[in-house]
C-alpha cells in the first residue's frame, strides 16, 4: 500500500508546478552549512520583513565587492552568522502573499531589478531562497522602507555581512561601477547554445547535488541556463555567458586559449639545459575537467615520498618531494585568478630543484606582494572570476578566498622545505610562484620511466604491491636506518580513465570517441583502444550502428 505524500509535500509539488519546475542552482544542504558561499555572502531572515529584506537585495545586486551577489535565506533563524536547524520554515499559505508583494517590491528598484525565488523543502518545513546576482544595470537604489507611504531612496552595498547606505567615497566608486562587469560574468557574442552541453551541466548539477539536476529533463536548455544566470542581455538578443563556456564547453580553448594548462619537464633544468625538454600534450576542456587532471598528473606522476625508518622507534618520518596541497593551491589559485582575455595558458615547468607554475595576468592590483610571500591571508579589493570562483568553491576545488598562499607557506613548513619564491612585475602582467624541492629529493637530473612518472636519474623503483594497491615493504632490518621511496599512486592512470569513460557513457549513451578524448585529455586512438578493452570484458556493449547507436555500459 503507498503512502499518500503529507501535506506539505504534496503542496510543495503544487507550488513547483506554478513555478515551472524552478529549482535552485545549488545544494540547500551546502548553502545552510556554509560550505561553499562566504558568510557574508548570505543572511538569514526567521520571517518575510520586507523592508530590510529589500535592502539587502540591493546591496546584493550593485555586487560592490565583485563577490557574485548574495542569497537571502526567509525561515530560517541565525546565530552568530549561521542557521539554526532545525529551521523556523514559512507559512506555506504565506508564499502567494509574499509572491504577489514582491512582484511591487521589484518595481521600486531603480533600476528595475527582478531577483530568483526558489522555495526549498527542509527539515520538513519550507524555505524560502532569493538568489541576487550582480545586476547588469547597476548601480541600484531603494526606498529604505519599502512598506512606507513616503519613501526615501539611498543606494546599498554590502560590508562585511551588513547592508549599508553607500555614502562618500563608497559611493563615488559605486556609481563608477556602472558598467564594469567581470568578465566571466559577460555575454558572449561569437557563442552559440550549442557551444554548451547539457551532458557537462548535468554532471556538475549531480555532484554538487543541485535540485535543478532532478528538473533538467523538463526544462529546454536555454530555460536551464537561465536558471542558472548563465545567459546575459534581452530575450531578443541573449548571449551565454563566458563563465558557461568555461565550464561546459567541451571546447572553451575556441574562445578562451588561455584555459589551457602546458606542463614541461626540463630534465636539466632551465638553467642546466634550456633546450632539452618534453612537454606533455596541452590540458584542454572544461576547465573544472581541465584543473583536476593537471593535478593527477602532479599528484601520480610527480609527487613522491621518503618513509625514514628508524631504527628503535615504530613511527616512520614522511618527506614529500613536494607536498600535494602546497602544488594544489598553486595552479588552483594560478588557473582561478589568472585573465581569461589573455592568450597565454598557464605553464608548469618541472625542474630538478623546483616546480614553477606561471600565470597571466598578474595579482589583482590592491594585492600587496610582500603579503603572500609572507604567507599571510590577502583580500583582494576585487576578484576577476568570481563567478568561475564560486563554480570551484562548489567543486570542493577552492576553499576560499585568500586562503591559498597561507596553505603553500604552512605545508611547506611542515614537510621541511623551503619557502615559495614568489615574481611579479609592476606592470601586473605574469604571476610566477616556484616550489622548492625538498633538500632530499634534489638532483642533478630527471629522467622519466615508461609509465611517465618523473624520477630521479639512475633510481630504481620496485615497489611491492599488495592488493590495495603500491605499497612498500615493512621489513626492516633492526639497529639501521632505512629510507624508501614511493611513488605516490592509487590506481592505474589507464584504469581510471576506463572507469571514467563508463561513467561518461552513462550519463549521455551517445557520446562521441572525439568528445570522450577531449573530456578525458587524451588521444582518440587511446579512446578506442580503451573501448575496445572494455568490449572485450563484455563491461560495455554497442546497440545500433556507429552514428546512430547507443552505447549500453554493463554493471
Amino acid at each position: 500500500m503507498e503512502l499518500m505524500p503529507s501535506c506539505i509535500e504534496e503542496k510543495c509539488v503544487n507550488l513547483q508546478t506554478q513555478l515551472k519546475n524552478m529549482a535552485l542552482p545549488i545544494n540547500i544542504e551546502d548553502l545552510l552549512g556554509g560550505l561553499v558561499v562566504e558568510g557574508n555572502r548570505v543572511e538569514y531572515k526567521k520571517g518575510w520583513n520586507p523592508d530590510p529584506i529589500y535592502r539587502t537585495i540591493c546591496a546584493f545586486a550593485n555586487d560592490f565587492d565583485d563577490t557574485c551577489g548574495g542569497y537571502i535565506v526567509v525561515g530560517v533563524d541565525e546565530v552568530d552568522g549561521r542557521a539554526v536547524r532545525p529551521v523556523e520554515g514559512i507559512d506555506i499559505n504565506e508564499i502567494e502573499p509574499i509572491e504577489k508583494a514582491m512582484v511591487g517590491f521589484n518595481n521600486l528598484i531603480a533600476p528595475y531589478y527582478q531577483p530568483r525565488v526558489f522555495f526549498e523543502q527542509v527539515d520538513g518545513k519550507m524555505v524560502m531562497v532569493i538568489w541576487v546576482t550582480a545586476g547588469d544595470r547597476r548601480p541600484y537604489k531603494v526606498p529604505d522602507m519599502v512598506t512606507a507611504k513616503e519613501k526615501k531612496y539611498n543606494y546599498y552595498i554590502r560590508y562585511n555581512s551588513s547592508s549599508i547606505v553607500a555614502k562618500d567615497d563608497y559611493l563615488t566608486e559605486l556609481l563608477n561601477l556602472a558598467n564594469r562587469v567581470p568578465f566571466d560574468d559577460r555575454g558572449n557574442v561569437k557563442a552559440k547554445p550549442e557551444d554548451v552541453s547539457m551532458l557537462l551541466i548535468r554532471d556538475y548539477l549531480a555532484e554538487t547535488k543541485s535540485s535543478l539536476a532532478r528538473e533538467m529533463e523538463k526544462l529546454s536548455p536555454m530555460q536551464v541556463l537561465e536558471q542558472m544566470n548563465l545567459l546575459e542581455g534581452p530575450v531578443e538578443q541573449t548571449r551565454i555567458k563566458n563563465v558557461a563556456l568555461m565550464m561546459f564547453s567541451y571546447h572553451p580553448e575556441r574562445f578562451f586559449p588561455g584555459t589551457q594548462i602546458d606542463i614541461v619537464f626540463y630534465p636539466q633544468g632551465k638553467d642546466g639545459d634550456p633546450n632539452n625538454f618534453t612537454e606533455t600534450e596541452p590540458f584542454r576542456g572544461p576547465v573544472h575537467l581541465t584543473l583536476r587532471r593537471a593535478l593527477d598528473y602532479l599528484k601520480y606522476m610527480v609527487v613522491r615520498k621518503n618513509i625514514h625508518k628508524p631504527k628503535d622507534d615504530e613511527h616512520s618520518i614522511v618527506v614529500y618531494n613536494y607536498p600535494y596541497q602546497a602544488l594544489e593551491e598553486s595552479l588552483v589559485n594560478a588557473y582561478y585568478h589568472r585573465r581569461y582575455d589573455e592568450y597565454q595558458p598557464v605553464e608548469v615547468n618541472i625542474m630538478p630543484d623546483m616546480i614553477e607554475i606561471i600565470s597571466y595576468g598578474g595579482a589583482e592590483r590592491s594585492i600587496k606582494l610582500d603579503d603572500l610571500r609572507a604567507g599571510k591571508r590577502v583580500h583582494a579589493r576585487r576578484y576577476r572570476n568570481p563567478r568561475l570562483g564560486e563554480f570551484f568553491k562548489e567543486l570542493h576545488l577552492t576553499e576560499g578566498r585568500g586562503t591559498g598562499f597561507p596553505t603553500i607557506h604552512e605545508e611547506l613548513r611542515k614537510n621541511g622545505s623551503p619557502d615559495s619564491i614568489i615574481e611579479a612585475d609592476d606592470e601586473h602582467t605574469y604571476f610566477i610562484i616556484r616550489i622548492p624541492c625538498h633538500p632530499e629529493f634534489v638532483c642533478k637530473e630527471l629522467s622519466m620511466d615508461k609509465e611517465g612518472h618523473i624520477l630521479p636519474v639512475g633510481e630504481v623503483w620496485k615497489p611491492d604491491v599488495t592488493e590495495n594497491g603500491t605499497d612498500v615493504t615493512e621489513n626492516v632490518t633492526e639497529n639501521v636506518t632505512e629510507i624508501v621511496t614511493e611513488i605516490v599512486t592509487e590506481k592505474t592512470t589507464a584504469e581510471k580513465r576506463r572507469d571514467e569513460i563508463l561513467r561518461l557513457m552513462k550519463l549521455d549513451k551517445k557520446i562521441t570517441y572525439d568528445n570522450l578524448a577531449n573530456v578525458l585529455h587524451v588521444s582518440r586512438m587511446t579512446v578506442s583502444r580503451d573501448i575496445n578493452l572494455l568490449r572485450s570484458q563484455n563491461r560495455l556493449m554497442r546497440e545500433g550502428g556507429d552514428y546512430d547507436g547507443i552505447w549500453i555500459v554493463n554493471e
